[in-house]
């Protein structure tokens, strides 16, 4: 099936006739208000044999902004730095920058199509040219977020078996302190305005490439991304997806749940490590043809946050419920966001009281999306439909979502099961392909007919979905997923614990925090908790992403465990919650 491009530009209004011809066939016919009850009969089948996101997608906004059907004056890219300093990037300076990134990881990288690629970089303008550029080649390219410790960064180069990391001068030091170890990692690639040894200057490589670049072939369900995710049980799983999963399976995100078109500038807060970042900052707005927005922030600051709506054109916004709590907590009455239209939310479950405090003080609703990892945007609420506080919202194409119970029998309206994805007989293609080298998990995912996704829920006559809790006991926290087995393994290497068992715990301002419960080692016992607690959160903080360390910490005589001596972590967290 020849795969083509179907955009369409009158009176500056893009129509949504779909960057897809095969996706605007069986999307065809939808609006916001019946978005739900979609079946997919053969999307897999019809799949175009081969695609890549770089050259079917944005190398066709370029060629529309070179002949004027895009308008030049909106960049593809907006960035700003910490003080004040842009850039701004056209889709054709977009296409050039990465065509000599993509020369620089093949020919002075010496990497080619399949080679696993850690980027670690923060929200710079380079991490889009490198990605692209990785697209561009067929090379693998693993997000990775600047919040790991050496610990992390060893176990993924060991666990992906890549053969470049490119980070920065910041994290470099962290690599080569674990460097001698990893017997897979060849190439070590620095994006900084200064030198190290042992490591290639991106910079300097960028300004001898070639600015063409011929597209290498890529089939449509080849490998083109990794993602780190966190489980409840053992070290993060490598979830793979495919070049058409994110750079097709992405289209009903920007079209329907974000309601982008060109003329729009999406802000999208979010770690270029998170998968939340491939929702927001890359494909979706792309595949529309809009603006994506950013702030080089390395963390959170509401009144940057607030000053950015207001000081630029910024027509959508998308962030956390965290973040929409800590904004609701300041005078929005100082600020003007004159261009904002669009407010979205996802991550983590959006708490009505959260949407009514926004709603009443800008006027605007937040319309909430549920994805994850291994999927695309999978519930949401989208611009004409009826919102219901609480809700996730109705499901998203192409995907056939419903309530299951333990046999994966569909049930009911009203009832309470594991929300999941019809994965046969036909796959949807926006699903992960697997997890890398661990197929008992790949094959444990599944029930039935069904992906499960791991949550607990509630479907109503209308089809909107309500959250109830996950299934297992991964962590949501100001947008992180975080594991439980790996706050507890860095606890474990401090002398004080002899146990630890790590939940979830709510919290007004993060919705839920991490909370340790500690048995300490008789040589600590009587040590000053309060003292302990900080040097406990403060170890944790160094041995793994100081995202994970516990905010919370309680000092037990005794856990709760099941007969065969597993931690039941449930009756702590339903104790934490308020349940019995």
């Amino acid at each position: 099936m020849k795969f083509l491009f179907k955009l369409q530009i009158f009176n500056s209004v893009w129509t949504p006739k779909s960057p897809c011809r095969f996706f605007s066939k069986h999307c065809r016919g939808f609006a916001p208000q019946n978005i739900s009850g979609y079946e997919s009969p053969s999307l897999y089948k019809e799949l175009p044999e081969h695609f890549n996101f770089a050259s079917d997608v944005l190398d066709k906004w370029s060629k529309m902004e070179k002949n004027g059907e895009r308008a030049s004056s909106i960049p593809a890219l907006w960035w700003v730095g910490d003080q004040g300093n842009e850039v701004r990037w056209g889709f054709e300076e977009l296409g050039f920058l990465s065509r000599k990134a993509a020369n620089v990881l093949s020919d002075a990288c010496g990497l080619k199509k399949g080679d696993r690629v850690i980027v670690m970089l923060p929200r710079i303008p380079e991490w889009w040219s490198i990605t692209v550029g990785c697209i561009r080649t067929g090379i693998i390219y693993i997000p990775a977020t600047t919040q790991l410790t050496a610990n992390d960064i060893f176990y993924r180069l060991q666990a992906s078996k890549a053969k470049c990391i490119i980070t920065n001068d910041t994290l470099a030091p962290a690599v080569d302190s674990v460097v001698s170890k990893c017997q897979f990692l060849k190439i070590r690639l620095m994006v900084s305005e200064g030198r190290r040894d042992g490591w290639l200057d991106f910079k300097e490589l960028l300004k001898a490439a070639r600015g063409d670049h011929d597209p290498v072939k890529t089939k449509s369900q080849e490998a083109m991304t990794i993602y780190f995710t966190s489980g409840t049980t053992g070290y993060p799983k490598m979830v793979q997806h495919s070049h058409s999963s994110f750079g097709i399976g992405m289209t009903s995100t920007g079209r329907f749940w974000l309601d982008l078109n060109p003329s729009d500038i999406l802000w999208g807060l979010s770690d270029p490590g998170w998968v939340k970042f491939a929702y927001g900052c890359f494909f979706s707005p792309w595949i529309q043809g809009a603006c994506i927005f950013t702030h080089r922030m390395l963390q959170f600051e509401a009144t940057t946050v607030l000053n950015c709506l207001s000081r630029f054109p910024i027509t959508s916004f998308c962030g956390t419920p965290t973040v929409y709590r800590m904004l609701v907590q300041h005078d929005l009455s100082s600020y003007k966001f004159k261009s904002l239209k669009h407010c979205l939310s996802g991550g983590e479950p959006l708490n009505p009281e959260v949407m009514e405090k926004w709603k009443s003080k800008t006027g605007m609703d937040i319309y909430e999306g549920y994805g994850q990892t291994e999927t695309v945007l999978i519930l949401s609420v989208c611009k004409g439909m009826k919102i219901k506080p609480g809700a996730m919202g109705k499901a998203s194409p192409p995907y056939d979502v419903q309530v299951i119970d333990e046999n994966a029998n569909i049930l009911p309206p009203g009832e309470e099961g594991d929300i999941a994805i019809r994965s046969k007989p036909t796959r949807p293609f926006c699903l992960f392909s697997h997890y890398v080298d661990e197929p008992e998990k790949t094959a444990a995912s599944e029930r039935g007919d069904f992906y499960i996704t791991g949550d607990r829920g509630i479907m109503d006559e209308d089809g909107y979905f309500w959250f109830v809790g996950r299934a297992d006991d991964v962590i949501k926290s100001s947008g992180y997923r975080i594991g439980p087995f790996e706050v507890e393994n860095a606890l474990m290497e401090h002398p004080a614990v002899a146990e630890a068992a790590v939940v979830s715990s709510p919290d007004p301002i993060r919705g839920e925090v991490v909370k340790a419960f500690v048995i300490l080692s008789l040589d600590f016992a009587s040590r000053d908790p309060e003292k302990l607690t900080k040097e406990l959160q403060e170890h944790v903080k160094k041995v793994t992403a100081p995202y994970k360390y516990p905010r919370k910490v309680e000092f037990v005589q005794q856990l709760p465990k099941t007969i065969s001596g597993k931690i039941r972590r449930k009756d702590l967290k339903n104790k934490e919650w308020g349940r019995t």
